[in-house]
């Protein structure tokens, strides 16, 4: 990306209704980019707003009996007022009937249209009324709108309409899409636009006759049709920063660094977008992000359904901060992911609460107790001191490039692992013995080492939870708030000295709702059954088991990962696929004996970052009495990629 500027965007929501999950993650999601990239000192913009014109609004409105404008005046301030509770730092929110958007999309369709670009035609086809958009006969699936999450019925109309001739740009697109990998990610978004462009591209109809649709922007050629909204909306990226207006503010921030969209609004950012720019002679946005949605079990959230999560609802029960979290830990950029409350209050309870919280909790009353609540001047420090600096200045690495690479979890993840490192290495040096036995100068160390790591991930967390982690950088004594990112990859910034505040609980733990309703079904005082496996034997349900996938794997490569003697990083074999992992085996495996065996792995466990490398896997291992680890192999031949059972 552009280090001179960061210009990131939302789509313009459609104010038909509420804001739900969708909108909010999004929105969150720009602001954690946002917040990183101010606080690397670059220059940046934030864009959001509200999509206020076509057929979905005019629709809503008239259920609710006011005027389109009344129904868009009344749903705006929902955003506003969420993005606020939501701590979201836009640095502007554009509606699309305010008059500095109307005027330039009117001198855009008037440029366009004098020079060629529109040209009026008959038109007879299908229109899917829910996505506002035309399609032909072969665009159908099973007679119903092809556009992922929609499948409505359609209905054909005849008339006359204005036409963009975007098929004119089909080979210049398929090209700058080939030759600008960064264009449209994921990958697997970049290839799914050009399947689409294997198709002949047809041109695009950007009006609607006023006889069925009166709500919209008034063509400046014919005043008798609007602008189909999908044009007028696109152009918000570009009103918004002076395009035709300011030409010094537009030549500042465009072309646009990161356009963040969902999956269901693909074609429209990459297909017609692009042509749209094209046209008009301008820079293309250097990244179109397209991220996944958020499921409710095996299918997407939908009013429809009933299944709609109520972000202001949820902010309000379990805190800002939390939910930010939640939403940016749990999804892997560009996937789906499934969101339930025992979900969020189990990563909660786990990262959060035992974690995080522990750790503070722990290095504030020991500073409080046996330093006199001052931050205390480290002495010589060893191989767990040096391990702990390492693997934390490792995160703070995968962080920054978690931030350009669209892999924030991976950042959270590696953050979180240094969080347990810190939690491991107080278990370890124990300095509540060391208080006990007047060991003051490894008292010292240790504490002055696990308060460092709290400054560090306090920075490295801010732009995700900016409230809980000002608040717990105010309790290690910092005044300078708001994290320098430059900081956070060097070790000991920290001044000896500080006076720390009162020890706080930054996040009180919290029950899970299957807890609670099994609390309500048995009695306190009502004796239990002793599991069958044991004392103490957690029993699972085989539903759950199911949910684990076991594979076999071929090992392609083995290697030690620098500074990590008990690490290996594997490439394997899963079928068709090609993956990286990494496992506490190198004590006990040299890794050119390992190439070509056949191991079985966790296939769908969640990616994590050991060490600063990525792990997409597990692999299975066992340990006798003899304290020796061994692989779990398979007997005989089998291809990699084969289920466990």
């Amino acid at each position: 990306m552009n280090n001179n500027k960061f210009y990131v965007t939302t789509p313009i929501y459609y104010v038909n209704a509420e804001p739900h999950i969708g909108h909010a993650y999004t929105t969150i999601l720009a602001d954690v980019l946002a917040r990183s990239h101010r606080l690397m000192g670059e220059p940046t913009f934030f864009l959001t707003g509200t999509d206020e014109h076509g057929q979905k609004v005019a629709q809503a409105a008239a259920r609710s009996g006011v005027s389109p404008k009344q129904h868009a005046d009344d749903t705006v301030v929902r955003f506003q007022k969420l993005w606020k509770q939501l701590g979201i730092t836009n640095d502007d929110f554009i509606r699309s009937t305010e008059d500095r958007h109307k005027t330039v999309v009117q001198k855009l369709l008037q440029d366009l249209y004098s020079r060629g670009e529109i040209y009026k035609a008959e038109y007879d086809g299908w229109y899917c009324v829910t996505c506002e958009r035309f399609f032909t006969e072969k665009d159908l699936i099973d007679g119903k709108c092809p556009e992922p999450g929609c499948g409505r019925t359609v209905e054909r109309i005849t008339e006359a309409n204005y036409f963009f001739r975007m098929s004119n740009y089909q080979d210049w697109l398929i090209s700058y899409i080939n030759d600008h990998p960064k264009f449209i990610l994921p990958e697997y978004r970049r290839n799914e636009t050009l399947g689409f462009l294997r198709r002949k591209l047809n041109d695009l109809c950007i009006s609607r006759p006023k006889s069925r649709l009166a709500w919209g922007i008034e063509l400046p050629f014919d005043s008798n049709f609007v602008t189909y909204v999908w044009f007028d909306a696109l152009v918000n990226y570009i009103s918004a920063v002076g395009y035709l207006e300011d030409d010094t503010k537009f030549r500042r921030w465009w072309p646009a660094s990161c356009q963040l969209i969902g999956k269901d609004i693909l074609t429209t950012h990459t297909v017609y977008w692009p042509t749209m720019l094209k046209a008009a002679g301008l820079e293309m946005p250097e990244t179109i992000f397209a991220h996944g949605w958020w499921l409710a079990g095996e299918s997407k959230m939908s009013k429809t359904a009933g299944n709609v999560v109520n972000p202001m609802e949820f902010a309000e029960k379990y805190g800002v901060d939390a939910f930010r979290y939640f939403l940016l830990a749990e999804m892997i950029l560009g996937k789906d992911a499934v969101f339930s409350e025992d979900a969020f209050i189990r990563r909660y309870n786990s990262d959060l609460a035992n974690d995080l919280g522990n750790l503070l909790s722990r290095v504030m009353k020991m500073v409080s107790s046996h330093c006199g609540g001052v931050i205390p001047q480290p002495g010589e420090s060893g191989d767990d001191e040096r391990q702990l600096h390492e693997n934390v200045l490792a995160s703070a690495s995968t962080m920054a490039r978690s931030i350009s690479d669209m892999r924030i979890d991976l950042g959270i993840g590696a953050v979180v692992g240094a969080i347990r490192e810190a939690n491991r290495y107080l278990e370890k040096r124990q300095p509540w013995t060391l208080a006990a036995q007047g060991r003051k100068a490894e008292l010292d160390t240790v504490l002055y080492y696990a308060a460092e790591v709290l400054r560090i991930v306090s920075g490295l967390l801010y732009p995700i939870m900016p409230a809980k982690m000002l608040e717990l950088r105010q309790t290690l004594g910092i005044t300078e708030l708001q994290p320098d990112m430059n900081d956070l990859q060097v070790w000991g910034r920290l001044q000896a000295g500080l006076h720390v505040g009162k020890p706080v609980t930054l996040f009180p733990r919290v029950e899970s709702g299957e807890r609670r309703a099994a609390d309500a079904k048995v009695p306190a005082a009502t004796p239990q059954a002793r599991p069958a496996a044991g004392e103490g034997v957690l029993l699972v349900e085989y539903a759950d088991f199911e949910k684990i996938q076991l594979r076999t794997a071929r090992i392609l490569a083995a290697e030690k990962i620098a500074g990590a003697d008990k690490l290996l990083r594997l490439e394997i074999e899963l079928g068709p696929e090609k993956r990286q992992i990494v496992a506490g085996i190198a004590l006990f495996y040299n890794p050119v004996d390992l190439i070509g065996k056949t191991i079985v792995v966790v296939a769908n466990m969640k990616p994590a970052c050991i060490r600063g490398v990525e792990s997409n896997g597990m692999l299975l291992a066992a340990t006798g009495a003899d304290k020796k680890l061994r692989l779990i192999t398979v007997d005989g031949e089998i291809p990699s990629g084969a289920v466990v059972k």
